[in-house]
């Protein structure tokens, strides 16, 4: 048998850049720098040049890069036990569920633990499948269908880009997981019209974050529970982006409206603190009205769903970490603050290139004005996305963000960022945004 010969790549060949298109797939369209180290909120590349990290790897580095709290916890449990399989009883998962049910959530339920925010959106869907066969409608038929938004985003796995409201996720990839309806976000109307009689659950972002930053009303969120609370359906929040202080409080929703009580939420990207960890929490309630009902927490039995690295003791230990800092140094608040703080700031500027500023915490959406944009040479011969082109521009200054859609430049800095570094990423951000009017 003729095996194939693999040339090595020669010498030259060291950059990052040509390694990854040497031995990578090609999925991502990455920018210009090589990432070396960080510290706090500072990122350096391998050239040494230094960057004032307001991507936060996407919402992930909720401490900023290598916090002391982590790293301690990384040294100590990595010596003690860093895996082992879920068919033993791994306090940590106890613990960081106990966590969450008493000190995020403050109403009983049961979590499980996975390692992304996909996976933990999938551990929804499954759940939501798995109590729609077990209160199926009169005839005996499974309630199966879900209603998502558009805009949302919900993951890269068949199931979440099949939940997920924006077409670009999907191409190529049909056929999708059948059973989902996306409709316009914020809009009550179509939502009603949406529901079917098998309707069992609705998944939503309380505030989208890849969709462009846009913000649920407590109106639609209240009329969205009503439902729910009336028909039997579970209401499901994705907070993978907007949770755990990243909104100013535990909860994404609560600063929108406070007494509502989902059925279940998905968590990952912060709660790891940049260790690969997600969650699923699940309410303790009865499925239906019968006095032998079980409770929703329950539905996923042992079989139904599981994953070999979930909930690993290293996992939980840096999770619970990353959760009492947030908690003993009162960083929902410091999010709640500064967050305000720099929303004011850059709408008072009035500046010709920002349309709209919105957001909640430290999840900031600027909104950039295409048709002011437009007007700029440097722009219209980039032949690039408005975001991209200014989260580029950014990073020549110094200031590392994020896009999220086609419009809008999007801030995600660590929940424990000053006012001082503040200062001094809305001094660049200002500078580039003068600098685009004259170029």
């Amino acid at each position: 048998m003729n095996l194939p010969i693999v040339e090595k790549a020669p010498a030259q060949a060291t950059s990052a850049a040509a390694l990854l298109a040497r031995y990578t797939v090609p999925n991502y369209g990455r920018l210009d720098l090589v990432p070396d180290r960080g510290e706090g909120v500072w990122l350096w590349d391998e050239s040494g040049r230094q960057y004032l990290d307001f991507a936060g790897g996407v919402a992930v580095t909720s401490l900023g890069h290598c916090p002391p709290a982590l790293t301690r916890t990384f040294a100590e449990q990595s010596t003690k036990l860093i895996h082992c399989s879920n068919w033993y009883q791994i306090r940590g998962q106890g613990e960081l569920g106990q966590f969450i049910t008493e000190t995020v959530m403050e109403t009983p339920g049961k979590s499980i633990f996975c390692n992304s925010g996909a996976e933990a959106n999938e551990a929804l869907i499954k759940l939501a499948r798995k109590f729609g066969h077990a209160t199926p409608l009169a005839d005996g038929t499974p309630r199966t269908h879900i209603i998502t938004f558009n805009n949302s985003f919900h993951g890269r796995t068949y199931a979440t880009i099949s939940a997920t409201g924006q077409e670009k996720v999907k191409v190529g990839f049909a056929p999708l997981l059948p059973g989902f309806t996306h409709v316009p976000y914020n809009d009550t109307a179509a939502f009603l019209a949406a529901l079917q009689d098998d309707t069992v659950a609705i998944l939503i972002e309380p505030v989208q974050g890849e969709g462009g930053v846009n913000m649920a009303t407590a109106e639609f969120l209240r009329a969205i529970q009503k439902v729910c609370q009336e028909r039997n359906i579970l209401l499901l929040f994705d907070e993978v982006q907007s949770g755990l202080g990243r909104l100013g409080h535990w909860c994404g929703w609560k600063p929108i409206a406070p007494e509502i009580i989902p059925d279940g939420v998905s968590w990952a990207k912060g709660i790891g603190g940049g260790f690969p960890i997600g969650a699923a929490w699940i309410r303790k309630r009865p499925i239906n009205s019968t006095s032998d009902a079980i409770d929703l927490c329950d539905v996923l039995g042992p079989g139904s769903h599981g994953t070999t690295y979930g909930g690993s003791p290293l996992a939980c230990a840096v999770a619970l970490a990353v959760l009492h800092e947030i908690r003993d140094s009162a960083l929902c608040e410091n999010s709640a603050t500064i967050g305000s703080e720099i929303r004011e700031t850059v709408t008072s500027w009035q500046h010709p290139l920002i349309h709209t500023v919105r957001g909640l915490g430290l999840l900031i959406g600027f909104e950039l004005d295409p048709a002011a944009l437009a007007q700029r040479t440097a722009y219209r011969e980039s032949d690039g996305l408005a975001s991209i082109y200014i989260v580029k521009a950014l990073m020549a200054e110094g200031l590392l963000t994020v896009a999220a859609g086609p419009l809008v430049v999007r801030w995600l800095p660590p929940l424990n960022v000053t006012r001082t570094e503040v200062q001094t990423a809305l001094a660049i951000f200002k500078r580039v945004l003068d600098t685009q009017l004259t170029a």
